[in-house]
């Protein structure tokens, strides 16, 4: 088998892994809001369409399938239509240069197991991630209804906001790791942590060890820029009505539906990755050799256990967006406006500032 062919085959097979998370995430983690949910307030939850109700988001989905069609008569109908795949698509190619496994050597070729291996990850997170907004404004704007463009207004203000704080956040981690290649920061934080050249065994070399405040300000915009609670505004039932999608139902709503829950799980992967040592698994090769593997399976099975390692830092800050939901009230707008542009902002600043310093004293 030629080169061009394996790595042709190897992008297909991560491409339909990738696709294959991105898409069943809407439905798993609904059913799991639900569950968790009703387990915080002592309540039943779905427990009907199978076992342990884990049908119901399929009778769900077949719903929203069959559901009628409809475009109503004052919306500005292209617009209107278009406005929910500009939502969804920006989710699903951010994902694109995360790394969930290290690079594996197959027949003699190097196979990173990420779907654009760029090395301007970094930028290209900040600039996709921004696109989502415009689909937000676009529905509002199109829905031509004024609880809508409310919603559409209050979005845009807040995803500005908050996405500058978050890329100034990984400043900090850019500097410390020095790159902006996800992959290179993930390989970086392998092994015991360093602080100014010195190992602290007992810890691993993870992001969140290094730069905590730029961490609590990244996990803080990421709530933000996914519209989930406490920062939910855009869709405030209370006041608003149900904000920006509050014309769109069916397959068309389901697609901001599933548009959010893309996003949560790419915000649980960047901070797996800047952070929580992205596929780094401390322990795996000493497991693997306990274990007695041979040689010719070591490295893809030291892999593969890298891998369920990043899918479980994912799952487990999925399950961390779920909690807060039902642990924290909403903001009102000014506050949430304050806390974006006289807190985290200023607090990313000086992180960067003390990091830089710091770095420059080290290397003195």
């Amino acid at each position: 088998m030629t080169t061009a062919n394996i790595l042709l085959y190897a992008m297909l097979a991560k491409l339909a892994f990738v696709l294959i998370i991105l898409l069943h995430v809407a439905p798993i983690m609904a059913w799991a809001e639900r569950r968790i949910c009703s387990w915080m307030q002592n309540r039943t939850g779905p427990n009907r369409v199978g076992p342990f109700g884990l049908l119901q988001s399929v009778a769900d989905a077949v719903k929203f399938i069959f559901k009628e069609d409809l475009v109503p008569a004052h919306v500005r109908k292209w617009y209107y239509l278009i406005a929910p795949g500009i939502c969804v698509v920006p989710a699903f190619m951010t994902f694109a240069v995360v790394p969930f496994g290290p690079v594996i050597d197959w027949n003699g070729v190097s196979i990173p197991l990420q779907l654009a291996n760029l090395n301007v990850g970094f930028i290209y997170i900040t600039s996709i991630s921004s696109l989502a907004v415009y689909g937000i404004i676009v529905a509002s704007w199109a829905s031509n209804n004024k609880y809508a463009m409310l919603g559409g207004l209050r979005s845009t203000a807040q995803m500005i906001s908050y996405e500058l704080a978050m890329g100034l956040s990984l400043v900090a981690i850019i500097l410390n790791f020095d790159g902006v290649d996800l992959m290179e920061i993930a390989v970086s934080q392998g092994g015991p942590l360093m602080v100014f050249g010195r190992e602290v065994s007992f810890l691993p070399n993870w992001g969140i060890f290094h730069q905590p405040l730029a961490a609590l300000i990244f996990i803080i915009a990421a709530f933000a820029e996914t519209n989930r609670l406490p920062f939910d505004l855009p869709e405030g039932e209370a006041e608003i009505v149900a904000g920006y999608h509050i014309e769109y139902g069916g397959m068309k709503w389901s697609l901001f539906f599933m548009a959010e829950y893309a996003h949560m799980i790419t915000a649980s992967g960047l901070v797996a990755t800047f952070f929580l040592g992205g596929w780094q698994a401390p322990g795996a090769a000493t497991l693997l050799t306990q274990l007695g593997v041979g040689a010719e399976i070591f490295p893809y099975a030291l892999a593969g256990l890298q891998v369920l390692a990043f899918l479980t830092k994912v799952v487990l800050f999925m399950l961390f967006f779920i909690v807060v939901r039902f642990t924290l009230p909403r903001f009102r707008y000014d506050q949430l406006m304050w806390l974006g542009w006289k807190v985290l902002v200023p607090l990313a600043l000086a992180n960067i500032v003390i990091t830089a310093v710091a770095i420059a004293m080290a290397v003195r």
